[in-house]
């Protein structure tokens, strides 16, 4: 089975067989038949991509229901340590992280479902991400947590002085203060 269970309910690893020979390699990065097999029934409806430089995080962000996000992520180009932290209240695992690095070598994927803040920080020189959505992006339901909240006490495997963090994402507000109707 293509997918791994994670320490966090519903985030899962999507490792996709992966065929190589002397040509290079082909894999089904996405087949609704095999998540549908697995028990997974998200319709991808928006797919979004972005590239980066070394140094960059991106993130915590969300979005609030009703518009709440469902994302699969993968790595086209370089390597990223990707960031899921749940946020569903009555979890047993609120409050807690998972980090795991997503590279166009390993070509790992993370599903990562509602209730969740996500963020990724570039490893390598570059890097292109793709995400698959199940929800349209809704301005006025964007939620996020700051990048660096000592509670959450994420390493982003970046030093602080390479770190590039746009304005807004330095004004998200603490884990603690965050809206949040999960």
């Amino acid at each position: 089975m293509p997918f791994t269970n994670t320490n966090i309910e519903g985030l899962l690893l999507y490792e996709p067989r992966v065929f190589e020979d002397t040509r290079g390699c082909f894999f089904e990065a996405y087949n609704q038949a095999a998540f549908a097999e697995a028990g997974i029934s998200y319709h991808f409806i928006q797919d979004n991509q972005s590239h980066s430089s070394y140094g960059v995080i991106r993130g915590l962000h969300y979005q609030l229901n009703p518009h709440a996000q469902c994302k699969l992520v993968r790595v086209l180009e370089g390597s990223i340590l990707d960031v899921a932290v749940d946020v569903r209240k009555q979890s047993p695992t609120y409050g807690r992280v998972f980090t795991v690095e997503l590279s166009s070598a390993n070509k790992k994927q993370l599903l990562v479902p509602h209730g969740f803040a996500h963020g990724f920080s570039v490893l390598s020189a570059g890097a292109t991400v793709l995400y698959k959505c199940d929800a349209f992006y809704h301005r006025e339901s964007e939620g996020g947590i700051l990048y660096n909240d000592p509670d959450l006490a994420i390493n982003w495997h970046i030093p602080e002085a390479e770190q590039i963090i746009s304005e807004k994402d330095r004004l998200l507000p603490a884990f603690k203060d965050a809206l949040n109707n999960f």
